[in-house]
């Protein structure tokens, strides 16, 4: 393992990619923008012009999914909360148009037809149960796109993706008075989906049913088809088993003139997920074609690698040293794993380690086991360079020291100094 050297980085557990592998290979992609990340570190695998913002059409429905399911987890709302529908959600065009003014359904029924059928309607009628109003909601997507890290060019104007006149214009006080159109980065879109699939894997569930009838267990109500062809339950369909893919069980598709179409894609194998973006393709057959090109190379290419698991102790530095403790030192180990996604068959000579301790006076008695005491650094420079920070903690607890004790190794370490010293003076 390479030496440890001292240095200075900032004190947060983070994984910071410093550079794609887009460099290494070329998918020949038809794309306007596209990205490939793995879903737990963030790692970008494979981009084109990842950071341009464009239109994302239906595909901005994950924010509103993302803030339903956070309202949902705050205790806001209930997936069994009931909704009536207003004239303004009824009237919202595009996809969905299953909604009508004065009926009423369940969080978990919206949601089921914004997931699965891409309800427009669906996707207001949240906005305003959960904001008040639609201009509400929009205030809380481009707020909550800030808190997730998404570029300064994110931008929500409705809970739709629909371009503005596309919107019923006899509404037009209840529409979002927000400039501009929604707009997004194929990374904005891979951020959002991460955050999805990470801090609620539930939605999972929906966005991998093919279909569904609009109100779950209710067979007279209409059947939506989900516009997802890719999903691995299409296998056994007639027509759409061309696009199923192993393991892919979302996310979000996307369409309006000005954006093309587009498509976030999520898929799994082998314990590794993989989140894929496509924008800007020319028709439905290629954006799920660009996307498996993506996948399929993501998934033959990497794998992911346990570079050490929680609580390791690091060989060139097993203690740390303390003050005013009963004993001098106290063992440290990583507070948590570090993994990243390597190319199959790297090995580990392009992994390097730095270390960095707390200043001497932080690191006081008494001592409990877990408290920090530094943190490591673990660099990754290959077919993609990245970057991880973890914290180093105490492995035990260290009394404090008496007074007697604290003394008289006070007095030892002035004569070690003393006659170290002198010595050095012959």
């Amino acid at each position: 393992m390479a030496s440890f050297l001292l240095m200075y980085i900032g004190f947060l557990s983070v994984l910071v990619p410093t550079a794609e592998a887009e460099e290494a290979v070329n998918l020949n992609l038809n794309v306007e923008a596209a990205v490939l990340i793995e879903a737990t570190t963030g790692q970008v695998l494979y981009q084109v012009n990842k950071d341009v913002p464009r239109p994302p059409a239906s595909m901005a429905k994950m924010m509103t999914e993302y803030i339903v399911m956070e309202s949902i987890k705050s205790g806001k709302i209930e997936w069994e909360s009931q909704v009536q529908i207003t004239e303004y959600a009824g009237s919202i065009g595009g996809s969905g148009q299953l909604l009508a003014k004065g009926e009423t359904y369940s969080v978990r029924d919206l949601f089921r037809n914004m997931s699965i059928y891409s309800g427009n309607d669906a996707s207001v009628a949240l906005a305003e149960f959960i904001a008040g109003s639609e201009t509400n909601f929009v205030e809380l997507m481009n707020q909550t796109a800030r808190e997730l890290g998404m570029s300064e060019q994110a931008h929500f104007v409705n809970s739709t993706g629909l371009n503005k006149e596309d919107y019923p214009q006899a509404y037009a006080n209840h529409i979002p008075n927000v400039p501009g159109e929604t707009l997004m980065t194929a990374h904005d879109a891979a951020l959002l989906a991460q955050a999805i699939v990470t801090k609620h894997p539930e939605v999972l569930e929906y966005s991998q049913q093919t279909r569904a009838y609009q109100r779950e267990g209710d067979e007279t109500s209409p059947q939506m088809i989900n516009w997802n062809r890719m999903l691995e339950g299409w296998k056994d369909s007639a027509y759409y088993a061309q696009y199923a893919y192993d393991g892919l069980d979302g996310l979000k598709t996307g369409f309006t003139n000005q954006a093309g179409y587009c498509f976030t894609g999520t898929a799994e194998r082998n314990g590794m997920r993989l989140i894929s973006v496509v924008m800007g393709t020319g028709s439905e057959d290629e954006r799920f074609r660009e996307t498996r090109k993506l996948l399929d190379y993501g998934f033959n290419n990497f794998e992911m690698k346990t570079i050490m698991p929680a609580k390791s102790e690091l060989p060139d530095l097993k203690t740390v040293e303390i003050k005013k403790g009963k004993e001098t030192e106290v063992s440290v180990v990583t507070e948590t794993g570090v993994t990243f996604i390597v190319g199959k068959g790297e090995g580990d000579d392009n992994i390097t380690f730095a270390t960095e301790l707390l200043p001497e006076d932080e690191r006081i008695a008494p001592i409990e086991q877990g408290d920090v005491l530094g943190k490591l650094i673990v660099t990754y420079s290959g077919i993609t360079d990245v970057q991880q920070t973890v914290q180093l903690v105490a492995a035990e607890d260290v009394e404090k020291g008496s007074w007697f004790r604290l003394f008289f190794r006070a007095i030892k370490n002035f004569f070690v100094e003393l006659f170290g010293g002198i010595k050095n003076l012959f």
